[in-house]
């Protein structure tokens, strides 16, 4: 019964962390299809490096026990098989089973490497540049949002749209627009929260105070480049790791399959607060994600 109790509670307390974990050995959950092809072909490469590992353990043990000491006698080759100087099959072995086990791991990597280069149009670009030590984000092509009126902003059940409704309070869907020519892309910078200013419950040296807000299910477009030295943008649970260059602009495309709030650092050494650039992506829904450009284009504080 207390075994039952303890697997019950077990499974009752566990959750998907797109987090670091405590004493975490393996990959964190995956959200996008590249991150679940990379664990994939973790996976299969496993099934590789394993019987290799115990292979070539094994032949180095025997080899060791071979020519080892005990007393004065020196065992030898000689004493356990037919001595021999070279085998033509031995070396047709050794070379062609590693060229096959070679190419087993390169065709499935391969397929990987493509989808990961592969570029679909996308709807919603990111700019992300790299400060000492600061992320900063825009949206530079958040200048129009598609036409939403009051009566679309009450169907939603979320708390957050009852709220957006009272504030932006539409009269017409022309309120809501924003005149790219007039005025500067959406965009902010993100600091690390000290560790003094943390809330229960919030993950130290992970925590920003402005968090970057995205939309699920969506072909996106990430920019990313540095205004001074190196810097590297990654989220895990993504499957992104992006160098963050002066004077260059690398990019990489994303799409997330579910809603959830997702952890990154700098993964490049830029300096002495390296360590103090942490990287939190918010997903929502599309909707809400339109609510949130609402809210930031019309100067609230979400």
């Amino acid at each position: 019964m207390k075994i039952l109790l303890f697997i019950g509670f077990f499974l009752f307390n566990f959750t998907f962390m797109d987090a670091p974990n405590f004493w975490q050995l393996g990959f964190q959950d995956p959200s996008t299809p590249i991150m679940e092809g990379i664990i994939d072909f973790h996976n299969h490469l496993m099934v590789f490096i394993v019987p290799v590992t115990i292979f070539v353990f094994w032949l180095l043990y025997r080899c060791l026990s071979f020519y080892s000491y005990q007393g004065d006698v020196r065992k030898s080759l000689t004493d356990y098989d037919e001595y021999f100087t070279h085998s033509t099959v031995l070396e047709v072995v050794w070379t062609i089973v590693p060229a096959f086990i070679l190419m087993l791991i390169a065709v499935p990597s391969f397929a990987l490497l493509y989808s990961m280069e592969e570029s679909i149009q996308p709807s919603l670009t990111l700019k992300v540049v790299g400060h000492q030590w600061y992320w900063s984000y825009e949206y530079p092509e958040v200048h129009q949002i598609e036409e939403l009126t009051p009566e679309s902003l009450k169907v939603s059940d979320l708390p957050p749209a009852e709220a957006y409704y009272k504030k932006v309070n539409l009269g017409s869907s022309k309120q809501i627009y924003y005149n790219a020519a007039t005025a500067e892309h959406l965009g902010f910078d993100s600091y690390m929260i000290a560790e003094d200013d943390l809330t229960k419950g919030s993950l130290r040296l992970l925590e920003v105070d402005r968090r970057v807000v995205l939309p699920e299910k969506t072909h996106i477009r990430i920019l990313v480049t540095a205004a001074d030295v190196l810097h590297s943008w990654a989220v895990p649970s993504f499957g992104i790791k992006v160098d963050a260059c002066p004077g260059r602009l690398n990019q990489t495309s994303l799409f997330v399959k579910r809603k959830g709030v997702y952890f990154g650092q700098c993964s490049e050494i830029c300096g002495v607060n390296h360590g103090f650039m942490p990287i939190v992506v918010k997903v929502v829904s599309k909707y809400d994600f339109k609510l949130w450009q609402v809210g930031k284009l019309m100067s609230f504080d979400v």
